[in-house]
């Protein structure tokens, strides 16, 4: 049925398709009248929060005040931590948030924005939604040695045009996991022209352990254009509490600051993020699990011969050899929630979250079932 105010909404947002995100927990055993579901489904971190965020949140909160809507004391404790200035930081409501603040600041109607054709679902519905024009750069082939299904940077820069402003990526990318590395990356900001703004977007940056991966917030003297956005949803382990942010150039930062929506950061999540950041063991423990298990997933895909997309994140992309959805949707009879990516256009393909030991094998088991009757018919 046609949404009798369609005509009314501007043409950005009359095409736009909404966000998808992982079915919730309650949502399938509503549904399904089940117990003790999996959802590994939303790149969650399986341990949760560290003890000192949980003991930094019994603190006394009151409810009627506002949050610090300059976040004061996390971007002090990010500065520290990151050697950059305070003046940098722009605090968002999720990393999410920074990258629609990002949209609305530097692209609008007669403007473009370039991406990936595999590149996180954010970039193309910000683009969309403010009027501007998507320049999608065909990924890397699946038979690529090293980046199978990976930014091409070289497509990416072959888009380049006059109406151009803004470039999105994300590195490790998601869905793939797909990473670049220090010295291509380089090469490829070299070539982009000072007028365009690069955001580099790092949401997984703490799970990847390669010895070329690049800190970009070490290029930023160097490339005054150059946007890299973090967030405290992934390793961190507080999604819920929803709170990203931006480092770049003092004059980038402002205008972004301009268009941030008051208080859009509250209280708890200021004093978590705060907390998180130095409990350094914590963060540790949970690259160490995330790692351990992308082995774990690599290892028994390999045994089982499904192809799969190598990832540095805290997910892996399975090739199912047929169309996913029914595995999906038969593995969520089995009480198991992970994603499949057709919106992507990988529809053979299921994004697993890596999760602890446990889950993984209960994972992996429901999966094997589900193979295996797909075989008869699902």
């Amino acid at each position: 049925m046609k949404n009798k105010f369609i005509d009314q909404a501007v043409t950005g947002i009359q095409g736009l398709s909404p966000y998808q995100p992982g079915k919730p927990i309650e949502t399938l055993e509503r549904e399904l009248g089940i117990q003790n579901s999996l959802k590994l489904a939303s790149n969650e971190n399986p341990l949760g929060a560290s003890p000192s965020v949980l003991k930094a949140l019994q603190g006394d909160l009151e409810p009627a005040f506002y949050p610090d809507g300059n976040g004061f004391i996390l971007k002090q404790a990010l500065a520290k931590k990151l050697g950059v200035a305070s003046a940098q930081i722009t605090l968002g409501n999720g990393s999410n948030d920074i990258l629609d603040m990002i949209a609305r600041v530097f692209l609008c109607q007669g403007r473009a924005a370039i991406f990936s054709q595999y590149a996180f679902a954010v970039y193309p519905i910000a683009t969309q939604a403010v009027g501007a024009t998507s320049q999608i750069a065909p990924a890397l082939p699946v038979n690529h040695p090293k980046r199978a299904y990976g930014h091409d940077l070289e497509a990416m820069l072959s888009l380049i045009t006059d109406s151009t402003r803004v470039i999105f990526i994300a590195n490790p990318n998601n869905p793939t996991g797909t990473w670049l590395d220090q010295t291509a990356l380089r090469a490829f900001m070299d070539q982009v022209p000072q007028r365009i703004i690069t955001v580099i977007d790092e949401a997984y940056f703490e799970y990847v352990d390669e010895a070329d991966y690049p800190d970009t917030l070490q290029w930023l003297d160097h490339y005054p254009n150059l946007i890299v956005t973090r967030t405290f949803s992934k390793i961190y382990g507080l999604a819920s509490l929803r709170i990203g942010y931006a480092i770049c150039h003092e004059d980038i930062a402002d205008l972004l600051n301009r268009v941030r929506q008051p208080f859009n950061v509250n209280t708890p999540a200021l004093i978590a993020a705060t907390a998180a950041l130095d409990d350094e063991q914590h963060i540790k423990q949970c690259a160490d699990l995330n790692r351990q298990g992308l082995d774990f997933w690599k290892h028994h895909c390999r045994q089982r011969q499904l192809n799969f997309i190598p990832s540095v994140g805290n997910f892996i992309s399975i090739d199912m050899a047929q169309e996913a959805s029914p595995v999906y949707h038969a593995l969520l009879r089995q009480g198991v929630i992970v994603r499949p990516i057709a919106n992507y256009g990988l529809h053979q393909h299921l994004r697993i979250t890596i999760g602890t030991p446990e889950q993984n094998q209960r994972c992996l088991t429901a999966l094997d079932y589900v193979l295996a009757a797909s075989e008869t018919g699902l």
